[in-house]
């Protein structure tokens, strides 16, 4: 066998072999032999169907195989002869050869994973944010709680923020209606933002039976492109007024959230626990997203395209299947415009080469009873841990997420003790995002 390297840019090879025909030839003989021991035809006893009727049936299904097989060994062999690290998946071209020829040849393109260093990240710096959950941040998440369970009663007053409205309305753009312009009995919380403010605020102070005209002017950037930026009128009628009844804190509630005997005090301490995993879950994030993003300061890396286009499948697979999981119909030719995911992409395979050259430099692979630790927190969450603990352990591959996340953890404890790092007090809101 004879191979040829060639550079073509960048990350991209080009990988020339050629391969005696005299060892595809005697490879195909043996396995004609083979198949000829046990070959079964009308008119031969098993086994004794002449070589040559044996050829005529299997030669050219034989000879494909033989050709493919010695393809995919040959390139594995050149490549590690090279000592390449191919990124991705190779793309062939081969011809069959030609009569007189003595070599199969064939051609592979393919990218390699780039050789790079790790950045210094010793003068970034990485805070270790920090919060202790207490009272407060039990009471605030027992108040949203409630507004998740609110209930509505019809009042024989002005609407205002908070209350549910039934509406019907109806829009024209210069005397002419527009598609999305017109409603019947629709519902709608006002101070929820998910009508436009100008709209909401023409509803404020109206009673049930109102009816008020007023113009509306669409943003410039409204999602609706046939409307962005124009003048609407809305004529708009208001059918009932509701004001929000939050549950009380009592009992009932708390067999709501699970506790049987009702103990508010036995709720309030689940309440704690489940809310103290959570916040120690999103700080180790916050820190995590601190360090990637300082390693991808001072790391600069060329990365190989076939990662990136891989990637971004990846990324519209779990899209279709988020929108899926959300009762969304979903197809599986819908169309995912590839650019939206491009630079997510390349900065999850960015990280993923960075990571991976730091696990091997620093051996902060994931040890067993690290990966044990994190199953167990997770099981925490369920009625039945020690089912779940068994269910991640039945199968290795189900593992597999768990050693990425206890890795990573690992480059973040490794980036603390280089990175100046400081202890940094965050709020309860910051951290939740309830103060966007």
């Amino acid at each position: 066998m004879q191979a040829n390297l060639e550079t073509l840019s960048g990350l991209e090879r080009r990988l020339s072999v050629a391969v005696p025909l005299t060892e595809i030839d005697t490879e195909v003989l043996s396995r004609l032999k083979q198949i000829g021991r046990t070959a079964k035809m009308p008119g031969f006893r098993p086994g004794k169907v002449p070589f040559k009727v044996v050829q005529q049936q299997y030669g050219a299904q034989v000879r494909q195989e033989v050709m493919g097989a010695t393809l995919e060994k040959s390139f594995g062999d050149a490549v590690r002869d090279q000592n390449l690290k191919v990124a991705g998946y190779p793309k062939f071209d081969a011809t069959p050869p030609a009569e007189g020829a003595a070599d199969f040849q064939y051609s592979a393109t393919f990218e390699v994973y780039p050789e790079f260093k790790v950045g210094d990240i010793a003068g970034k710096r990485v805070d270790r944010v920090a919060l202790t959950v207490g009272d407060a941040e039990v009471d605030k998440t027992l108040d949203i709680m409630r507004k998740q369970r609110v209930s509505y009663d019809i009042v024989e007053r002005a609407a205002q923020k908070e209350d549910r409205v039934q509406i019907s309305y109806k829009g024209a753009i210069d005397g002419t209606p527009f598609e999305g312009g017109t409603a019947e009995n629709q519902y709608a919380v006002l101070g929820e933002g998910r009508l436009l403010a100008d709209f909401e605020g023409a509803l404020a102070g109206m009673k049930t039976g109102d009816s008020k005209g007023f113009d509306l002017k669409f943003p410039d950037d409204y999602h609706g492109k046939d409307v962005a930026g124009k003048t609407a009128h809305f004529d708009v009628t208001v059918s009932e007024v509701a004001a929000p009844r939050l549950p009380e804190i009592d009992a009932e509630f708390a067999k709501t959230l699970g506790v049987g005997d009702g103990d508010v005090a036995k709720m309030r301490g689940e309440v704690k626990a489940n809310l103290e995993r959570e916040v120690k879950q999103r700080l180790k994030g916050k820190t995590k997203d601190q360090v990637m993003q300082a390693l991808l300061d001072v790391t600069p890396v060329d990365v190989p395209k076939s990662l990136i286009e891989m990637e971004i499948q990846a990324l519209q697979n779990m899209a279709r299947e988020n929108m899926a999981s959300r009762g969304m119909p979903v197809k599986d030719d819908m169309p995912m415009p590839a650019d939206i995911f491009t630079a997510q992409a390349q900065r999850r395979v960015s990280l993923g080469l960075i990571l991976g050259e730091l696990v091997r430099a620093h051996g902060l692979h994931a040890r067993p009873e690290q990966v044990r630790a994190a199953v167990d927190l997770q099981a925490q969450s369920y009625e039945h841990p020690e089912e779940v603990v068994k269910w991640f352990y039945q199968q290795p591959d189900r593992l597999r997420d768990i050693e990425s996340i206890v890795l990573e953890e690992n480059v973040v404890e490794w980036a603390l003790g280089v990175a100046k790092s400081e202890d940094k007090a965050i709020t309860f809101d910051e951290l939740m995002g309830y103060d966007k």
